[in-house]
């Protein structure tokens, strides 16, 4: 298995619906990301330069996911893993995002997996 790196459902708000009375106020979505890093935990030498810095990306996908508004949590996991892979040391992604929307459930969520 490889090393991973995992933000585990961190809350954002956005607007994201298809029928716009669902857009017209920010929902929350929970995201989960998994990332693999491109160089292993072993050669770190304890260097934060050296590895993918959780903090940095918890706010990029905070501000990713307010930029603007989108009809479908598939876009925005998509654009998430695109931003990842391309602005951080990955040789992979998986996102997930619940949100809360249908009654008797606790919620729907879509995963996707990308690689370099």
């Amino acid at each position: 298995m490889p090393d991973t790196i995992e933000i585990r459902r961190l809350e954002v708000r956005t607007r994201i619906g298809v029928p716009d009375d669902e857009r017209a106020e920010p929902q929350r979505l929970w995201i989960s990301v998994e990332m693999t890093p491109s160089q292993g935990f072993d050669g770190l030498a304890d260097d934060i330069a050296r590895t993918v810095d959780y903090h940095a990306v918890a706010l990029q996908i905070t501000s990713l996911a307010a930029a603007k508004p989108r009809r479908l949590i598939e876009t925005l996991a998509t654009e998430i893993a695109g931003h990842l892979l391309g602005h951080h040391p990955l040789g992979r992604v998986r996102v997930t995002i619940e949100k809360r929307i249908l009654p008797d459930t606790d919620c729907v969520a879509v995963s996707l997996e990308r690689h370099r």
